[in-house]
């Protein structure tokens, strides 16, 4: 990621290794590059947090829906019963 590279002041990682063995005469040498590893690291984590921005950002201009209350739900019989012998009472009184 060569945007990034100049952002970090030109920081690359692919170019570090572990020398097992030296180069000696014709016989190339013998490491372990580690670098690139990390390098791909580094570029994983900061596409996945450009996604996660990206992501979240769409999320927040996607309007909510607003639910409107549930209606309340209907007076069972006995409860109708119960408020008419009441008044029936008030009545008498």
């Amino acid at each position: 990621m060569p945007v990034i590279g100049l952002i970090l002041g030109g920081v690359n990682f692919s170019d570090l290794k572990w020398i097992l063995v030296p180069a000696v005469g014709e016989v190339a040498e013998v490491g372990i590059r580690y670098g690139s590893f990390i390098q791909m690291i580094v570029d994983f984590l900061i596409i996945a947090f450009t996604l996660f921005l990206v992501i979240k950002a769409m999320n927040s201009m996607k309007k909510k829906e607003v639910k409107a209350p549930p209606a309340p739900p209907a007076p069972s019989k006995e409860s109708v019963l119960l408020e008419e012998i009441r008044d029936l009472l008030k009545q008498q009184k």
